[in-house]
């Protein structure tokens, strides 16, 4: 009969039909799967971009070196990823070496623009000119720098999330002026350096103490004897009757292991009886482990840090963190500051996506720009860090009254003190430096 088929003939028709779709589908899953369509495993639904951004620290120089910085970074993206990403959206971290130039600080800032980034997040340097101006040209936020360059504390688009080393030299003098009728700093003879003397001087102040003796250092050298010697002869010691107690307090980073080498070479010369003391970041956990603990050089020192001791249980997320996702890689130490800055920037971070994808911004949306995050870090009423940090905004009504370093919100500092060779708390909680950060005289930018 004209126009129908045999049904012989249209079942094997229809089997080859069948086969072709499935093999379609098979390749058109299979394409999916390779090209990863935004989504991940754990994601709430839908197809997301990922969020790129950018960690970086100088590794390698002869100065200061942060390579645990953008280690952790790379882990926490591991960890998050494993997790359903950021709001569903795969965390992509790009890293840089900035090597300790604004030459270097520069290249990484418009290497974080060419790619992409969102966000350069939980990063160290001290070239704050350097970095900050390529990122304000492309509106990329800072969020969670070390706090090393004064840009990072008056650029609008800088997040910080500790109060820097400004909060730590102004409670460094603060701490330092209960016990201490002479003050010797040893500093870096560097632009970013230039400041820290007034900072230091108005938290002794607060104690009615004089200003620090100023004793320039090179931050690259191997070999501190004779300002060590100038730092012993303005501090003095104890006279006859154990009065006008002496303190020399260095803040040179990686090379503060070496300062003090030399200063207690020359101390047991003199049989002086000096205390000596620095901030978190020149003084750490690790370089206590590694200087001999209750028996090293720095047994009773006193030490102005940002956080709580890295003991506290408050890091055990992070400890877990790094213990399933770094692969052991050495690089990260928990107890190191840099490491510790990155993982609360990280924590901001996700805070601020999942608000967007919560109705911060435009939930339709399946990528997040930079301005995007600009507008959430800018409109957030506060952000929780597990008790690391006390409630972080950036809103224009928590900024600090001072022209110089108006974006330091978070104004607590934490007073330290090494016995048998680990780092404690000397009282509990913070200290809020904020009204001596006010009063210091202003120093300009540096940077």
């Amino acid at each position: 009969m004209t126009g129908r088929r045999n049904p012989s003939t249209i079942r094997p028709f229809l089997a080859k039909a069948v086969k072709v779709t499935a093999a379609a589908m098979a390749t058109a899953v299979g394409a999916s799967l390779l090209t990863g369509c935004g989504v991940l495993p754990g994601a709430a639904g839908g197809s997301r971009e990922p969020i790129t951004v950018m960690t970086w620290a100088p590794e390698g120089t002869t100065a200061t070196n942060m390579p645990g910085m953008p280690a952790m970074a790379k882990a926490y993206a591991r960890w998050v990823n494993a997790n359903g990403g950021l709001a569903g959206h795969e965390l992509k971290v790009i890293t840089c070496n900035e090597r300790n130039s604004t030459v270097g600080a520069a290249r990484c800032a418009k290497q974080a623009v060419q790619q992409g980034a969102v966000a350069v997040v939980g990063s160290y340097s001290q070239h704050g000119r350097a970095f900050m101006a390529p990122l304000e040209v492309a509106g990329v936020p800072f969020l969670g720098g070390y706090g090393a360059s004064d840009q990072e504390f008056a650029s609008s688009l800088s997040y910080p999330v500790n109060g820097g080393q400004a909060a730590l030299l102004a409670g460094n003098g603060r701490q330092l002026s209960r016990d201490c009728d002479r003050v010797s700093l040893v500093r870096p003879d560097t632009v970013a350096g230039d400041g820290l003397p007034t900072l230091l001087g108005s938290g002794l102040a607060e104690g009615g103490r004089k200003p620090p003796a100023d004793i320039r250092a090179p931050e690259d050298a191997n070999d501190y004897t004779a300002q060590a010697r100038k730092a012993l002869s303005s501090a003095g010691a104890f006279d006859a009757y154990g009065s006008g107690r002496g303190c020399v307090t260095a803040v040179l980073g990686d090379r503060t292991e070496t300062f003090f080498d030399s200063f207690r070479r020359l101390e047991g010369e003199a049989a002086r009886d000096v205390r000596v003391a620095s901030v978190l970041g020149s003084v750490g956990q690790p370089l206590l482990d590694r200087t001999g603990g209750k028996d090293g050089p720095f047994e009773g020192a006193y030490v102005t840090g940002w956080y709580p001791v890295a003991s506290d249980a408050r890091w055990d997320p992070m400890r877990e963190v790094i213990r399933e996702h770094a692969f052991a890689d050495n690089r990260i130490d928990p107890a190191d500051p840099g490491v510790q800055t990155t993982w609360i920037a990280y924590t901001v971070l996700k805070v601020i996506i999942e608000s967007l994808a919560n109705g911060g911004g435009d939930d339709d949306k399946d990528s997040v720009s930079a301005s995007d995050v600009v507008g959430e870090l800018n409109r957030i009423e506060g952000v929780e860090t597990g008790g690391l940090t006390p409630t972080l905004s950036w809103r224009l009504e928590h900024m600090l009254a001072t022209r110089d370093i108006p974006r330091i919100i978070n104004r607590d500092v934490t007073f330290q003190v090494v016995r048998q060779g680990r780092l404690v708390s000397v009282k509990e909680g913070f200290v809020d430096v904020g009204d001596t950060l006010v009063q210091a005289p202003s120093r300009g930018h540096s940077g």
